[in-house]
């Protein structure tokens, strides 16, 4: 079992999936010390990406990719163009759709982005996908995940774990606390002011894109008229802020900012060709 795939209840968390989770094998979890201790001082690319790939191999035990090739690839299209026009264009970024109901979008480090069949249906273009992708490529490049974990795990509490074999009580119990740290990071999700964060910076990453900077709006406009009470938007909801404080967050940020990128794209043609293919 992958280590990091331990912390997963977020797979349930994230997508709605509720009763899931994982046996936590103690042996397993000493990797997940020493991956999590290099977040207090420095993780390198690589590790970043390591790491984000565990957290995401755990995520598509839960709810697998959609099956639909074109799909996966027009996504990752959209989504690769849009971060090569981010500072981290070098990372390996991959895209997905996953094939789940809830409505919602999640980030992992190094680069990966997932979206939610049910959030993709609620699109009306490319812009709007666009939009979505631009706000969780934000926090891989804000490494938003990286820093809220950083805060979480207290400093003093890493000064002890080794990578050897854990043999007492005393270690058992602190490698539990670091599990139930990275679950109650997920399950509660990030500081609004990341949210926030994602948020702007993705609209101005969309217009630099090429896209209309406003299909972000569009989509919390959208999101803010389903009724709250609705199962799809439970995680959603518990996760980040209210839908209406973000569209007030993020409309009197950028009012009269980006006028100028308002004639970008939408796209909707090939957003709709891709959406109808059997």
């Amino acid at each position: 079992m992958n280590p990091i795939r331990l912390l997963l209840l977020l797979a349930a968390l994230w997508i709605g999936t509720a009763g899931s989770a994982f046996a936590l094998d103690l042996g397993d979890l000493v990797n997940l010390g020493g991956k999590l201790k290099k977040i207090v001082s420095e993780v390198t690319t690589e590790e970043e990406v390591e790491m984000g790939g565990n957290l995401i191999s755990g995520l598509l035990g839960a709810a697998p990719l959609v099956d639909d090739d074109e799909l996966q690839r027009y996504v990752n299209d959209v989504g690769y163009w849009v971060a090569s026009r981010s500072s981290r264009r070098d990372l390996p970024w991959t895209f997905g759709v996953i094939d789940s109901d809830g409505i919602n979008a999640f980030a992992a480090p190094g680069g990966y982005v997932v979206i939610t069949r049910g959030l993709y249906e609620l699109l009306e273009n490319e812009a709007q996908l666009a939009g979505v992708l631009a706000h969780e490529i934000s926090h891989v490049v804000r490494k938003h995940h990286l820093e809220a974990l950083q805060k979480v795990v207290k400093r003093e509490f890493w000064s002890d774990l080794t990578l050897t074999a854990v043999d007492n009580k005393k270690d058992r119990k602190k490698l539990g606390k670091l599990v139930n740290a990275g679950v109650q990071l997920y399950a509660t999700g990030l500081d609004r002011k990341y949210e926030y964060e994602a948020d702007l910076r993705g609209v101005v990453l969309a217009a630099r894109s090429g896209y209309d900077p406003f299909a972000l709006l569009d989509v919390l406009t959208t999101i803010d008229s389903i009724n709250p009470d609705s199962k799809e938007l439970s995680v959603m909801l518990n996760t980040h802020p209210p839908t209406g404080d973000r569209l007030t967050q993020l409309a009197d940020r950028i009012d009269g900012h980006l006028d100028y990128y308002a004639t970008g794209q939408a796209n909707p043609k090939r957003f709709q060709q891709v959406s109808a293919a059997p």
